[in-house]
């Protein structure tokens, strides 16, 4: 006799979510075209996804490095390293990000530039260097720097827990076979242990796309602040945030779906 199929098996998966969601956008950009009011808006918060999309690379990216570190330092032998990673963590992970952006912004760049001349004030006074201003430093590297900070303790986290995931016996028989610590990471460890990372790696990665919007209140010209400028000035507040959450949409389940497919061929590969 045939098994029965798994209530989980009778579900219809198929993505009619998504089927509504592309009709809601064609309904939209057909409006787009078709209306002025919105065509102006359009071109106009259009300029901002350009630094929405460099601000989130190169935050997530410095992120991602940052926060490999720190996991690797709270997976040390060190008593000591252990603390400071796990210090770090809690530290950065109790602050929200929007306090941290005003922080580091206006209180860490005009720490790191008073610092940065008086260590040169020798340099300076041989007419070697020249000191800098605080307003030398950008406002968006500012919030980059602050993003950066902010979702490495996170990532931490989730290196972490992948690394842990490994069978610990893989790891001694890896150890038996005489591999260096290096090795076992890049050739045993990782490998396995990115299976575990990724999924919720590409859920920060989306989550960053959102949270680009507060580097507008810096007033670095993103998606958010060009929205708001226009607003203000034409006060057509429904067209113009209709837009500006029609264009995050449209980027975070975009970017969403290709991660998706992503996870989905890294769990049909075989493993080793």
């Amino acid at each position: 006799m045939a098994p029965q199929p798994s209530p989980r098996q009778e579900k219809d998966d198929r993505p009619w979510w998504l089927a509504v969601l592309i009709l809601i956008g064609i309904v939209l950009a057909v409006v787009i075209i078709t209306n002025d009011i919105y065509t102006q808006v359009f071109r106009t918060v259009v300029n901002g996804v350009g630094v929405t999309v460099f601000v989130t690379l190169v935050a997530f990216a410095l992120a991602t490095v940052l926060g490999l570190g720190i996991a690797l330092l709270g997976l040390a032998d060190s008593v000591v390293l252990r603390q400071i990673a796990r210090f770090y963590i809690e530290i950065i992970r109790g602050i929200p990000i929007l306090v941290l952006l005003f922080y580091v912004a206006f209180v860490g760049a005009p720490g790191f530039v008073a610092a940065y001349n008086a260590i040169i004030t020798p340099l300076v006074k041989a007419g070697v260097a020249e000191p800098i201003l605080v307003r030398d430093l950008s406002l968006m590297w500012r919030a980059i720097i602050a993003l950066m900070i902010g979702y490495s303790s996170f990532i931490a986290e989730i290196f972490r827990a992948g690394f842990q995931s490994v069978d610990i016996g893989q790891i001694e028989a890896a150890k038996s076979l005489g591999l260096s610590r290096y090795r076992r990471f890049r050739l045993v460890v990782f490998p396995q242990a990115i299976r575990v990372i990724f999924p919720p790696l590409s859920n920060d990665f989306v989550s960053m796309v959102k949270d680009s919007s507060l580097v507008s209140v810096l007033g670095v010209a993103d998606i958010t602040q060009m929205g708001k400028v226009y607003a203000s000035g034409s006060f057509r507040f429904f067209e113009t945030y209709s837009i500006v959450t029609y264009i995050y949409l449209i980027l975070t389940i975009g970017l969403s779906l290709a991660l998706r497919r992503i996870e989905k061929k890294m769990k049909q590969m075989p493993r080793r």
